[in-house]
């Protein structure tokens, strides 16, 4: 018997547009009055003439869908030029690498700092395939100290996970998501910042436990029977030399690639959703966006001193690895596309006010999480399931009192929480790979770490659905 093997985002997004086709010829056809800010108005819904969708139709939608999602499709694909230059500077690598030289010796620190760096790296552009060239670096670093490959993997995937379970400004979870929801990348930003010092440091404390009783006892590691074979295998490797140095014009691309994060921050922010009035703020939007990371990848690659072809050629393979990701908003669109054209999308939502008319915000805001979970293992993409589920999702926290950008920190949390463990996730088997620790143990660390994170992740959705 042949193995199940688990479809791509691709095919399961096509499926899902023609069974939601199908559906149109079944679910009753409806519609809501809506604001002027283009919220459903609670109790307006009405029947209209149904318009079920065909083969025409089906074939169309994925067209059609990239043609509603081309401002973040472009801004995906000129964000993966931008990182593709950044990375061809071999800044970032430069600057962690320079971190743990320094810090040799004093493994103890190195912990905290690096899962520091690892998540700020993911919380502002998601930082993760980026994370499988430290594997190499950091394992002898930690063995020699008196840990184990299990800490090494630690800092890195706990690190950089956490980072992305509370992005503030990731462009691929928050970003996306925040666009479908039509609200402004910088709200909720509070919330999600606080997710994320909070994460990073229950993730730290559970690391350095772990290192210290294996340091203490070598036989409390989890690979323990790997123990000599582990020291042989990485200790005769010599990974420093493969990093580049981190010389002047690296130091100076590391502060214009921070300096780029803190101007969208500034851009997006909609100051008066805090009370900052006497700050102008810029509403800055995807068209604007895009440009930013547009002019820095120019910016960067000139200072580094790139040619027109190097500059060029770099830019061009970064955006090229994202591809994927862009035609995967334009597929998840199309769901969308379908379900507008077919009169079903206000169906759904009634369904939804009708179903969240006894619940609280708070309930709403955890299931919403825990929603999520499932969805993330089906749709590993967060770009893909942000653009399937918040032209739903988002109008659904309207019904129950909940703001939006409530429901996008439940969707991203949820998402990263998958991502932490996931098996279809190749940042997580690669790292485990390199690493030489068998998934199940891996499961066997982080289990109850995940427990921690899922409970702390709903007690602060409940919490600030109510405030």
């Amino acid at each position: 018997m042949k193995k199940f093997k688990m479809p791509s985002a691709y095919t399961i997004l096509f499926a899902i547009i023609i069974f939601v086709a199908i559906l149109t010829w079944i679910v009753p056809a409806g519609k809501y009055d809506y604001t002027a800010e283009n919220t459903p108005i609670p109790g307006s819904y009405h029947l209209v003439d149904p318009t079920p969708q065909g083969l025409t139709d089906v074939a169309l939608a994925p067209i059609n869908g990239f043609y509603g999602a081309v401002d973040v499709a472009l801004f995906v694909i000129v964000i993966g030029g931008f990182l593709g230059v950044v990375m061809k500077t071999g800044a970032i690598d430069a600057g962690i690498a320079r971190v743990v030289h320094k810090l040799q010796g004093r493994e103890k620190i190195m912990i905290p700092f690096l899962m520091i760096l690892f998540g700020l790296g993911g919380t502002s552009f998601g930082m993760a395939e980026e994370t499988i060239a430290f594997y190499p670096l950091l394992i002898p670093v930690f063995i020699a100290a008196g840990y184990d490959t299990l800490t090494a993997v630690g800092v890195i995937l706990l690190g950089a996970g956490m980072g992305v379970l509370g992005s503030t400004v990731n462009p691929f979870a928050t970003g996306i998501a925040s666009g479908f929801a039509g609200i402004s990348l910088g709200t909720g930003i509070g919330l999600r910042l606080f997710i994320l010092v909070i994460g990073e440091i229950v993730a730290i404390i559970y690391v350095m436990r772990y290192a210290a009783k294996v340091k203490a006892d070598p036989s409390k590691s989890l690979v323990y029977n790997m123990y000599e074979d582990n020291k042989k295998h990485f200790l005769a490797q010599d990974n420093e030399s493969d990093f580049p140095e981190l010389n002047s014009k690296r130091k100076l691309v590391l502060a214009l690639f921070s300096l780029t994060f803190a101007i969208m921050i500034y851009g997006v922010i909609p100051f008066s959703d805090i009370n900052i009035t006497a700050v102008p703020t810029w509403g800055w939007w995807f068209g604007e966006l895009t440009s930013l990371f547009l002019v820095s990848s120019i910016v960067i690659g000139l200072i580094y001193g790139m040619d027109e072809d190097e500059l060029i050629s770099s830019f061009v393979a970064g955006a090229r690895d994202l591809l994927g990701v862009a035609l995967i908003v334009g597929l998840s669109r199309g769901i969308t596309v379908v379900m507008n054209a077919g009169n079903m999308t206000d169906t759904v939502l009634s369904l939804g006010e009708e179903a969240l008319s006894g619940l609280g915000s708070s309930v709403f805001a955890v299931l919403t999480y825990l929603f999520y979970i499932p969805m993330s293992f089906l749709i590993p993409s967060t770009s893909g399931l942000a653009t399937l589920s918040m032209p739903i999702m988002a109008p659904l926290g309207d019904f129950a009192g909940v703001s939006r950008d409530l429901v996008i920190t439940a969707y991203q949390s949820a998402s990263g929480t998958v991502n932490l463990l996931t098996p279809t996730s190749a940042v997580v088997m690669g790292g485990l790979a390199i690493a030489r620790v068998p998934y199940n143990t891996w499961l066997k660390f982080v289990l109850k770490f995940m427990v921690v994170v899922v409970v702390m992740i709903m007690a602060i959705l409940g919490i600030s659905a109510v405030i």
